[in-house]
């Protein structure tokens, strides 16, 4: 149930990154009418040069309206509310209206700027639903018929000496406007292409992350009722060896392989009790919690138990201040299931260092195993995929993972030079410390 908990909050997380195109779409228009700012301030500047005279109050008008749409387009970027396409479509009129206004008085249809109404059709071509960019299609076309018909015409726009060769301004601008419009486009539908290809890998990633809740709760369901269902037999095996603890009092070899059968039955029990247990109810019960290495070396004489007939070779090794940490029985598990990994390759022995400092724990576990190959390698940590051919379920690594995972931490299985698997665990205490000021003070240094 936690590990589903923590992937609900991951998709929450990510259905809110979901709305990030549209507001990155809302910054690139602040960006692309900049530019067209820019580019109508540089030819002003140009024609002013060449001594074609220009509507001062109109020009500034047609301006000031695009300053103005880029001053409320600033603002609402500071607000952290998902931008509506309603939104975008206003600003993308408004940029059409001042156009409009700067066409009729610049030379109308016949304004070389004139390709400048492309570029809010093509931002719609991208970031809106279809009516919108239908409604934009035809204001922009409706406008430029009308300026066919009803503009204020500019003198001088045609041959003019520069630097000794005679040019038409007009076809000189029309040129000139196609290199920007062109450059123009081509970097702003990349960027929302761009845009559009992270939604989509986020929208897949929130689907990975349902099924995978999914297969957890299943797999939840199944333990909770397979915990039920073995609890009579293992209380009846618990009742017959008490029975037959009694009738080999006077057999000593017998009686300690039947405490060991005992010990593995009241395993089990515990597992099974555990299972319907709220998970997070062991932290709350901690309080205070526990050093580090106590912490291990609980780990280490609880999985002793279970695997007597394996050597376990054992360095732990760290500060002089070992940081106090919440208990987690799902952390426990996690170690024994990649403890057990290296027992079931080498069951005579296998070797565990430990490293771990304020910040970060290192466990690195080491069999004698043959190794693996690199198709197991790849496909380990799949769900029910066993490289133990029948004899496991498949879930040991998956579970693992998924509990690291929870705490910011990874595995890493490679093979050894000199034979056998070492697996490498990275832990940050980060989010499994009680305290960051607070740690106790023990010594070890020690070799088991």
């Amino acid at each position: 149930m936690h590990a589903s908990s923590y992937n609900i909050l991951v998709m929450e997380i990510q259905f809110k990154n979901l709305k990030m195109p549209s507001f990155r779409n809302l910054q690139r228009l602040l960006f692309l009418r900049s530019v067209m700012l820019g580019f109508m301030l540089v030819a002003t500047y140009a024609l002013s040069y060449l001594h074609i005279p220009l509507p001062r109050v109109p020009v500034t008008l047609a301006v000031s309206c695009m300053l103005l749409l880029n001053l409320v387009n600033l603002i609402r970027l500071r607000t952290p509310r998902h931008v509506h396409d309603s939104e975008l479509l206003l600003f993308l009129l408004g940029d059409l209206f001042a156009l409009t206004i700067l066409f009729y008085f610049t030379g109308g249809y016949s304004n070389p700027l004139v390709w400048m109404y492309l570029l809010p059709i093509a931002v719609a071509a991208v970031a809106l639903r279809p009516r919108y960019v239908w409604l934009l299609v035809a204001v922009a076309i409706s406008s430029y018929s009308v300026l066919v018909f009803y503009y204020v015409p500019l003198s001088h726009m045609h041959m003019h000496d520069v630097i000794g060769k005679t040019l038409d301004i007009h076809l000189v601008g029309m040129w000139f406007g196609f290199v920007v419009s062109a450059s123009i486009i081509a970097f702003f539908i990349s960027r929302i292409g761009q845009s559009l290809r992270e939604h989509d890998h986020l929208i897949a990633s929130v689907r990975e992350k349902s099924l995978e809740s999914e297969r957890i709760l299943a797999l939840g369901t199944l333990a909770t009722s397979a915990a039920h269902e073995l609890g009579t037999p293992l209380a009846t095996m618990a009742v017959v060896s008490k029975e037959l603890a009694s009738d080999l009092a006077q057999q000593p070899e017998q009686l300690q392989q039947l405490e060991i059968l005992r010990k593995q039955i009241s395993r089990c029990k515990e597992i099974l009790s555990s299972i319907t247990r709220n998970a997070g109810q062991e932290r709350v019960d901690g309080g205070q919690g526990q050093p580090l290495h106590d912490f291990l070396q609980g780990v280490i004489l609880r999985w002793r138990d279970t695997r007597p007939a394996t050597e376990l070779v054992i360095n732990l090794h760290g500060d002089l201040h070992t940081p106090a940490i919440f208990t987690d029985r799902t952390l426990v598990q996690a170690i024994q299931n990649l403890l057990d990994n290296a027992a079931d390759a080498s069951a005579e022995r296998v070797l565990l260092n430990a490293e771990w400092d304020e910040r970060l724990l290192q466990l690195q576990i080491r069999d004698y195993g043959s190794g693996i190959s690199d198709e197991i390698k790849k496909n380990l940590g799949t769900p029910f995929f066993t490289s133990k051919n029948e004899k496991g379920m498949g879930l040991g690594i998956y579970l693992t993972q998924l509990t690291l995972t929870r705490y910011d931490g990874d595995v890493t299985f490679n093979n050894h030079p000199e034979g056998g698997v070492i697996t490498t665990v990275r832990l940050p205490l980060k989010k499994l410390r009680i305290d960051s000021t607070q740690s106790i003070q023990t010594h070890h240094h020690d070799y088991l």
